[in-house]
Order: structure tokens, then sequence, then C-alpha cells
């Protein structure tokens, strides 16, 4: 006969499932010792690539072209007008990177998402911290460059400089995702070569970040309209500046970049779960 006190195994509370937030917060640890453990190793890509750019093509070519007269339209100087463009660029650079071989890797070479799913992690929630971690990274480097960029005087108002800072966090999830997609889909990383001289080279060149898309022709100039990065600079240039734009095309550049968001997560969940799950 049981004691009174004693209650049968099936009356106890069983403990709640974790949270999805709860699941993905488990994994900072995780990021935050391999970004300090590996942040050295791209310094140069994050911070001193960037400076050079603005002291070479802002400054040096930039006091020729405003001596000229023939600067781009619409910015007090050749400076004003590629900083914004460069910090854009900075933002798809470092995202794109982070989503190739890191994220190969982790499934090809290390097979840390298969130890992670063997956990009570889903795969939402780890495609979730991951585009975290590459956003954190991203967020930590365009600080620093716009801190680099203040002295110029490129920024017309603070609120400007805080709104471009967010949107520079859109661009890189923008492409985070995708690419990071891409990346859980391919089975050999030779193809992320293709990435970086097919896709990234030419989207920095020919979205307005070095000159006006005006100068390509009208043909061309559409196609460029197709670009995420052009949104991205054409948003952080107007932000940085203080140049109003039409409400109808903020929300064109956010909405395409939000977009591209939420399509490149969702395709990250379905590839890696059939490609480790099934």
């Amino acid at each position: 006969m049981s004691s009174p006190t004693s209650s049968p195994a099936s009356a106890r509370p069983r403990d709640a499932a974790p949270g999805r937030l709860t699941l993905v917060l488990r994994q900072a640890d995780y990021h935050w010792t391999r970004l300090r453990r590996t942040w050295k190793g791209s310094i140069v890509t994050a911070l001193v690539n960037p400076l050079l750019y603005v002291l070479a093509m802002g400054l040096v070519l930039g006091r020729n072209i405003d001596q000229a007269g023939t600067g781009p339209a619409g910015a007090p100087s050749y400076l004003h007008f590629i900083a914004p463009g460069l910090l854009a660029g900075q933002a798809m650079t470092l995202a794109i990177g982070d989503s190739t071989y890191p994220i190969y890797g982790a499934i090809k070479w290390d097979k840390t998402y298969i130890a992670m799913l063997a956990t009570p992690l889903r795969v939402g929630d780890l495609v979730t911290a991951q585009l975290a971690a590459i956003l954190a990274r991203v967020a930590l480097s365009c600080a620093v460059f716009m801190l680099v960029l203040a002295p110029f005087g490129v920024y017309a108002s603070l609120p400007g400089a805080l709104a471009a800072f967010v949107v520079q966090l859109l661009i890189a999830l923008a492409f985070a995702a995708p690419v990071c997609a891409f990346a859980m889909w391919t089975r050999s990383d030779a193809a992320f070569a293709v990435i970086f001289r097919v896709v990234l080279i030419p989207l920095y060149l020919f979205s307005g970040a070095f000159f006006p898309t005006s100068n390509l022709g009208p043909a061309l100039e559409r196609l460029v309209t197709l670009s995420p990065l052009w949104h991205g600079v054409e948003l952080t240039r107007a932000l940085m500046l203080g140049t109003p734009l039409p409400i109808a095309a903020v929300l064109l550049h956010v909405g395409v970049l939000v977009g591209l968001t939420v399509l490149g997560w969702w395709l990250c969940v379905r590839i890696l779960a059939n490609r480790l799950l099934a």
C-alpha cells in the first residue's frame, strides 16, 4: 500500500521543453569562443582594408576628382559619396566570407552541426544562432569602421548615422542567409570561388559604391537595381548624408533586404534538415 504522501510517477510535473530563444542562447558560448579565437586572422579584412580604401580612394583620388569638378552630384565631395558605399560593401563582404567556408566546414569537415543536432537543438535554432553570430561579427566590424569614418565628417547627423548602422545589419543578413543556404547545399567548396569572383566582386563594383549607376547607361542601370547591395548602398548613403528619400523608396529598399533574409533563413532550415536529418 503506497504512502499517502507519495504520488505516482505519472502525476509528477514534467519539465517544460526549452523555448526557441533559450535554445538559441545556449549556443552563444560556442560562437563567442570561436570568435575570440579566430578574430585576429580577419582583422585586415575587417578594418585595415576599408581604411586603406578611404585613404586611397576617398582622399587621394577624391581630391583629384573634386578639383576637376567631376564629382558625383548630390554629395559634398567624392569622399562623402564613396564612404557609404565602402561601409555597405564591408557589410556584404564580411557576411559572405563568414557564410561560406565556416558553414561548409561545420558540415563537411568538423561535423559541428551533426554534434549540435544530437542535442535538443532543432535545425531552426541552429540556423538562427549561426546567422546571429555572423551578424554580431559584422556589427562589430561596421561599428569600428563607422567610428574610423567619423573624423572625416561624412555623417550629416547622429540619428542618420545610427540608422545607417542598422541598415548594415540588414545588408549582412540579406547576404548571409542565402549564402549560408548555398554553403549548406553545395557538395564542394570549389563553388565558393564562383561566389567571390562572379557575385561579390561585380556587385561591389557595379552597385553604386564607387560611382553613380547612371554612368552605366539606361539598360545596365535598370539591371543594377536588382542587386541587394544597390538597395543597401542607396539607403546607407541617404541616411549618412541626410538626403531625403521617398517613403516608397525606403520601403522598397528595406523590403528587399528583409525579404532576402527571410527567404534565406527558410532555405537554410530546409536544406540543412534534408542534408543531415533525412
